[in-house]
């Protein structure tokens, strides 16, 4: 059985180093794990109770929902904006945090990475990524990080997934967070 690992991305940008970074998770998996990149928090309006009902809830919103069923864990990978996460993942995190204590972050092993020009990597919205998904109840695996700083100059003109130490690194973080599994979803 594989461990199904959910990704997130905080960047729209086609071209994002977060992207590729998630591209690479998807690639280069360990065996047994199996890494989906979710396409469409583009479409997925901000969040509001009031259209958060079977009658009114977005159909972009619900096949997020329906995405983070199937996963057994997430990895929410994130650039930093301002010395925070992109609104697109907080939003995604909002989404998945309902109905309050059952939603699909509700006891998810979840583990947070990124890329960003700085020299620290996006630490402070990796940082801000693991709060926010912890208080809606995600599981954080701590030991799972990864902060790649520079990414402007590293991946200017390699991919992270031909980048053998980020390659290897994304490895440790996903086995560590497939390690916290207890058994695959249904």
């Amino acid at each position: 059985m594989s461990v199904r690992i959910l990704a997130l991305v905080g960047s729209l940008r086609s071209g994002s180093h977060n992207r590729q970074l998630a591209e690479a998770a998807v690639k280069h998996a360990p065996e047994g794990v199996t890494v989906t990149l979710y396409e469409g928090l583009a479409e997925v309006p901000f969040y509001n109770e009031d259209i958060d009902t079977d009658e009114h809830r977005p159909a972009a919103a619900t096949r997020l929902r329906e995405a983070a069923a199937h996963a057994d864990a997430f990895l929410l990978v994130t650039p930093e904006y301002n010395g925070t996460m992109p609104a697109v993942l907080k939003n995604a995190i909002d989404w998945l945090s309902r109905p309050f204590g059952a939603g699909a972050l509700a006891g998810s092993p979840t583990a947070v990475v990124g890329t960003a020009f700085g020299q620290y990597g996006g630490v402070w919205a990796q940082d801000d990524a693991r709060k926010s998904a912890g208080i809606a109840g995600a599981t954080i695996v701590e030991d799972a990080r990864l902060a790649i700083p520079d990414s402007v100059t590293r991946f200017a003109e390699t991919h992270p997934a031909d980048d053998t130490e980020a390659v290897a690194q994304l490895r440790q973080v996903l086995g560590a967070l497939a390690a916290t599994v207890e058994g695959p979803a249904a």
